[in-house]
Order: C-alpha cells, then sequence, then structure tokens
C-alpha cells in the first residue's frame, strides 16, 4: 500500500535527496505545506505529463476546430460539455 506523502515545504531543501527519490524513483507525488497549509505538490515530469497530456491534445484540437470553423460556444456551453463528460466518467 502507498501511503500519501506530506511533508513540510523545508524539506525541499533539507532533505531534497530524499524528495527526489519518492517522486522520480517511486513515482509518487509529494505534498508540500507551508505553517501547516497545504502549499503545493512535487510531481515526476513523466507523472505530470500524465495528467496534462490529455487536456493539451484536446486544446489542440479545439484550435484546430476554431481555425477550420466559424462557429463559437459560450463560456456556459463549453463548461456544460465539459461537466457533462466528467459526469459521465464516474
Amino acid at each position: 500500500m502507498v501511503m500519501i506523502q506530506i511533508r513540510p515545504v523545508s524539506d525541499l531543501r533539507n532533505k531534497f535527496p530524499e524528495i527526489e527519490d519518492l517522486v522520480i524513483k517511486e513515482g509518487q507525488p509529494v505534498f508540500l505545506t507551508k505553517n501547516g497549509y497545504g502549499s503545493m505538490v512535487v510531481l515526476s515530469l513523466e507523472k505530470y505529463a500524465e495528467l496534462t497530456d490529455d487536456t493539451e491534445l484536446k486544446l489542440d484540437e479545439a484550435d484546430k476546430e476554431a481555425e477550420a470553423t466559424d462557429s463559437r460556444y459560450s463560456h456556459d456551453e463549453v463548461f456544460s460539455r465539459v461537466r457533462s463528460r466528467i459526469n459521465e466518467k464516474r
């Protein structure tokens, strides 16, 4: 069982090699806190790409579609579609 790694942000300076091993070798995100509150997440480039590649592809598709047509969607139409697709996956 993988345990969630929550560390103080000072560990980036004081224990960087340990955090680097968790992030790169073990593929785990490390959640960093500052003054007891969530501050940031450290991910490997590989894990970050896994999270964002699909979004980047969809944005590229949208750019191509926008160049090929005069159709435009309102903010409400776009987010309604996004919400529908998210709810379909659940």
